[in-house]
């Protein structure tokens, strides 16, 4: 540990640590733009300068190491008037569009010109301007804004894995973009328009719409893969108009799916909006009072076996009670949640959890991916394991699965079948004493794979793996079943699953929550 003064106070920080991590360890607020605590240390944008006793000039904070000793001043004449320049030099040619800007009160650069620039500008030369550049329909640009901190260019090299930004030509004609246009394939990208200190990189769907100062906040927890991204909903008058990642460092760190950030559309577009009666096959439009008259009708007399319940991927844990107990007082206990048909064994839970945790990806030294695709299916996830592999410890990954999926990080394709399975699970392939050399091995068993009729055997072979090399300790649990949306586990921990006897053909299914009924297993 190195002891350093920041303005009179000492603190102790890592050996190697930079300034910028000192001061703030001293509580004391140092402006920056390219430096991000997720992405290396670029250096480029020179906000973050302050005073270190004895140098002869100012130094970049983010990119300077400590050093025992150090006395380092974050408010000082030097320091004031170096900050002022950089910011003088930042705002040469960046527009004055502030008005029908969509960062217009969430804007770096705003509020650092406020807080550490000037009030005047030295330079009287016409400002550049910059084509902007196509990268799909939900990232929308204004490359004129762009102050070249490369936070984007990091951020989808380092932690999307897609490396399909970077800048071109040097000096004052620098321009950020993708070399040949075209849209990003990431399905992280959303989180560039968070990561932006600038208007450079905005929400197309949100463009327009809204003033921060507008929105009511509400933290939530996104449901549309299983990762549990912390997220906040930002709604005006009762309607959602966007939503943004919360840090929970322990499962999504601040990066959210694309999947979940963008989905808010479907909350208000081609939505029912009133129940529906079917007569004489066709459908039409009913009150409530009618709707709950026609289920009441049809379930009075029915004894409880001729009566199921299914409920979907996206069902809150209360609903799934309340329907659960209207089945109790019916006498029904044909109830099931697997509308995938996927073979899960629910006698623990940790049959169907994580286990892992999300978190502790990044203390696994092997990893076995069976049957799933995690980029697709949890890009956050998949985001924490790249950041394990590129980590620099060897970690080996193999896949059992379709061949030359990329995953944005080194894999080797070990077999697409149940063959190969087999092979691990009886020790004879090379993989397996990959497993069993590892101090903490994991598996990562997707929910498709146990979607077929072979779905037992599949989930029997991972466990007998898991058992055999080591993932199954007082330590360490490697074992973890991927699922796809944030409501499959709930109704698995109520026990919403057959309780006896599935009903040969019930003559009432109650459906709540699911969008294919015809994933329903047959009996339910």
């Amino acid at each position: 540990m190195a002891k350093v003064t920041v303005d009179g106070i000492e603190v102790e920080v890592p050996n190697g640590a930079s300034v910028l991590q000192a001061c703030e360890a001293a509580g004391r607020e140092i402006p920056r733009f390219c430096y991000h605590e997720r992405l290396s240390v670029a250096g480029n944008c020179r906000m973050c300068l302050v005073e270190v006793e004895k140098a002869p000039k100012p130094i970049a904070s983010c990119a300077y190491p400590v050093a025992d000793g150090m006395k380092v001043f974050t408010d000082t004449p030097m320091v004031r008037n170096g900050r002022r320049g950089v910011m003088e030099f930042l705002l040469i040619n960046h527009p004055l569009d502030c008005p029908i800007c969509d960062q217009g009160g969430e804007c770096d650069l705003q509020d650092q010109a406020m807080a550490y620039g000037i009030d005047k500008n030295r330079f009287h030369e016409n400002k550049r301007a910059v084509e902007d550049k196509y990268m799909g329909p939900l990232v929308k640009t204004i490359m004129t804004r762009c102050i070249q901190c490369t936070r984007c260019i990091r951020f989808s090299t380092e932690v999307a894995g897609t490396p399909e930004l970077g800048a071109t030509n040097r000096g004052e004609n620098m321009e950020v973009g993708t070399y040949i246009e075209k849209a990003l394939t990431s399905e992280l990208s959303g989180n560039l328009i968070d990561i932006c200190p600038v208007g450079a990189l905005t929400s197309r769907p949100y463009a327009f719409v809204s003033r921060p100062w507008e929105l009511k906040k509400t933290d939530s927890i996104d449901v549309l893969d299983a990762t549990g991204t912390n997220i906040r909903i930002d709604t005006r008058s009762g309607e959602v108009l966007r939503i943004l990642p919360r840090i929970n460092d322990d499962v999504n760190e601040e990066w959210m799916a694309d999947r979940g950030r963008f989905a808010f559309d479907g909350l208000k577009r081609r939505r029912l909006d009133r129940p529906w009666i079917r007569e004489e096959g066709k459908l039409r439009p009913a009150t409530w009072a009618e709707a709950f008259g026609a289920i009441a009708a049809k379930l009075k007399g029915l004894p409880g076996e001729k009566i199921a319940a299914v409920v979907g991927d996206l069902v809150d844990a209360e609903a799934i009670v309340a329907l659960k107990d209207l089945m109790t007082s019916l006498g029904s206990t044909n109830l099931e949640c697997r509308t995938d048909g996927a073979k899960l064994d629910a006698a623990r839970r940790d049959f169907y959890s994580f286990n892992t945790t999300i978190a502790g990806i990044e203390e696994a030294d092997a990893l076995l991916i069976i049957g799933s695709n995690p980029r697709q299916e949890a890009p956050v996830i998949n985001a924490r394991i790249r950041k394990r592999a590129i980590a620099g410890a060897p970690f080996p990954v193999g896949v059992i699965g379709p061949r030359g999926v990329d995953l944005t990080y080194r894999t080797e394709w070990l077999g697409e079948g149940g063959a190969t399975l087999k092979a691990i699970a009886a020790g004879t392939h090379p993989f397996a004493e990959v497993l069993r050399t590892a101090k903490r091995p994991m598996l990562i068993l997707g929910r498709g794979a146990l979607r077929g009729a072979d779905g037992a055997a599949v989930l029997a072979a991972a466990w007998k793996i898991a058992a055999d090399t080591g993932m199954l300790t007082a330590e360490w649990h490697g074992f973890n079943l991927l699922h796809l949306f944030g409501g499959q586990v709930a109704p698995l921990d109520l026990g919403f699953l057959p309780q006896g006897p599935a009903a040969a053909a019930p003559e009432a299914v109650w459906l709540l929550g699911v969008d294919d009924a015809a994933g329903v297993p047959d009996g339910a």
